[in-house]
């Protein structure tokens, strides 16, 4: 596992201890976005269309402390827009971690170098670097040429100054399985702590509708992408999960393990959807109609999405679940997942017509 053995027991200790008490709703991850704006413009992105005095806002660090002590995950992911923009970034970090949070900031790497003297290496920091697949697919996919090179350079800096660095990739329907592979090769090579995976999410207000996957097409490719999984390579995510985007694993959506706090408050239902919000933790807990959502609900929005941030959570408890789930979860740390027959890569080649790469966004701060 890419993890920190206390990280591992944090959380193992964690679910167990919800579930002693018997609590069948709770939170493992706080998706905690300080502000909106970003120095991208990703074809993919649904977080930055908002107005511009929404982008010029940002979160209080007394606002990030509190969200994370009223919601009580161990862990706590700092996505955005791009968190490295934030001016009090680095005392965001340092309370979360004080408080023995394990925090992942989510960052593009463009101004990851420049930035790492507001941080100090600690198991409890990891950088998450997004990286689309090798440097032609990244930089397409973030519509801006040279970013994977800017990005690969931050890696090894933040490496090389003793921090834990991870990566997380999101996956369109465009994505050429060998390619995909060939990142892994990369990514190892610089000696990342390990990879997270994820098929993009339809999100409504995306610039680019065309690439983002349905169900069916999410199982035919990750077979294919994980049918051979080489020992070297480091997954920094549950084996359950995923088996999951394989097909291997029913899961279904634990949206509530992964909540959202943002400008507006506690985002309804998840990260990915937005349907209103709430002013406590225990509010969106209480009022949202969880049954509504997942792919088992009959939910149109929920229909093709087997995201991270909606069924991680739901490995992990299924982990802690059962002997069986704990068992299988075992035998994939220790000897890796299971080979697979490959799914249909010839579905998933990209298409011949490459889209124009966008500009990028100048925001005012």
């Amino acid at each position: 596992m890419g993890v920190p053995l206390s990280q591992m027991a944090t959380v193992a200790s964690h679910v167990v201890r919800q579930k002693l008490k018997g609590n069948k709703r709770y939170p493992l991850v706080l998706m905690l976005e300080p502000l909106f704006r970003c120095n991208l413009a990703c074809a993919g992105c649904g977080k930055i269309q908002h107005p511009k005095p929404i982008l010029k806002d940002q979160l209080t660090p007394e606002q990030c402390w509190r969200a994370a002590e009223e919601c009580g995950a161990p862990m706590v992911a700092l996505p955005g827009g791009e968190p490295l923009l934030h001016p009090q970034i680095g005392e965001i970090v340092a309370g979360l971690t004080d408080r023995g949070k394990y925090v992942y900031l989510c960052t593009n790497a463009i101004l990851l170098e420049k930035k790492l003297d507001l941080f100090t290496p600690s198991k409890r920091l990891s950088f998450s670097v997004h990286i689309d697949g090798p440097r032609e697919e990244h930089d397409e996919a973030v519509c801006r040429e040279g970013v994977f090179d800017v990005a690969v350079q931050g890696i090894k800096a933040a490496i090389d100054r003793g921090f834990r660095v991870t990566t997380n990739t999101t996956v369109f329907n465009n994505a050429d399985p060998a390619r995909v592979r060939e990142m892994f090769e990369q990514l190892t090579d610089l000696g990342v702590e390990g990879m997270m995976l994820s098929p993009g999410y339809p999100y409504e207000k995306a610039p680019d509708q065309e690439h983002f996957l349905v169900a069916d097409e999410t199982v035919r490719l990750f077979k294919t992408i994980l049918a051979d999984v080489k020992k070297r390579w480091t997954f920094n995510q549950s084996p359950l999960f995923l088996e999951f985007l394989r097909g291997n694993h029913a899961l279904d959506c634990h949206a509530w393990g992964m909540p959202t706090y943002n400008l507006f408050g506690w985002q309804k239902p998840c990260y990915l959807m937005d349907e209103g919000y709430c002013d406590t933790y225990e509010e969106l807990i209480s009022s949202v109609e969880w049954a509504n959502y997942g792919r088992n609900s009959g939910n149109p929005k929920c229909t093709d999405c087997m995201v991270h941030s909606g069924y991680e959570a739901a490995a992990v408890d299924a982990t802690f679940g059962s002997v069986g789930g704990l068992l299988k979860t075992a035998r994939a740390t220790l000897f890796g997942l299971p080979a697979g027959a490959p799914g249909d890569a010839t579905a998933h080649r990209p298409s011949e017509a490459k889209k124009p790469a966008g500009e990028l966004v100048q925001l005012s701060v």
